[in-house]
């Protein structure tokens, strides 16, 4: 991979290791960012207003956080992963159902997305940190917490 200069000062294994974690997180979160915005036009049923409120929540939280991703990774001399192409071809989530329809449905396959997502997350956040990159570790751990919150809430949703 080859990175573009910069005053940053990691070292180059850091910053390639870094550059590829971020890549694969922004093509995992743009995915999910879809994934989301599909549930949140297409669900039905009971709770829908509460549900279709939450998910607006969740995509439009997620793009903001693939811009961080994105930015944190230009900062390190790389280029993101972000085109629609690229994203279905590295994307490492399941393809989404595009027949849901039922709410639950929809809730249950977004569960499982979140915490595929913040499963990897966590796997970056001790790679970046022994490639000694504190600050994307950082940046990694505060989506980890959003991503577990997230799961939280829709866990919620599917009861006991």
């Amino acid at each position: 991979m080859a990175l573009r200069a910069t005053r940053n000062d990691l070292g180059e294994n850091a910053k390639k290791v870094s550059v590829s974690v971020l890549n694969a997180t922004l093509a995992d979160t743009i995915d999910l960012t879809n994934c989301v915005r599909m549930a949140h036009w297409t669900l039905r049923g009971p709770n829908f207003i509460g549900l279709h409120t939450m998910l607006e929540g969740f995509y439009n939280e997620l793009f903001a956080t693939a811009d961080d991703v994105a930015e944190r990774l230009v900062q390190l001399g790389g280029t993101p992963d972000g085109t629609s192409q690229i994203v279905a071809e590295k994307s490492r989530l399941p393809a989404y159902p595009q027949a849901t329809t039922a709410a639950l449905a929809h809730v249950k396959e977004l569960a499982d997305r979140f915490a595929s997502l913040a499963k990897s997350v966590r796997e970056g956040i001790d790679s970046t940190d022994e490639a000694g990159d504190a600050d994307t570790a950082d940046l990694l751990t505060g989506l980890s917490r959003d991503l577990d919150k997230k799961v939280w809430m829709l866990e919620a949703h599917l009861g006991d």
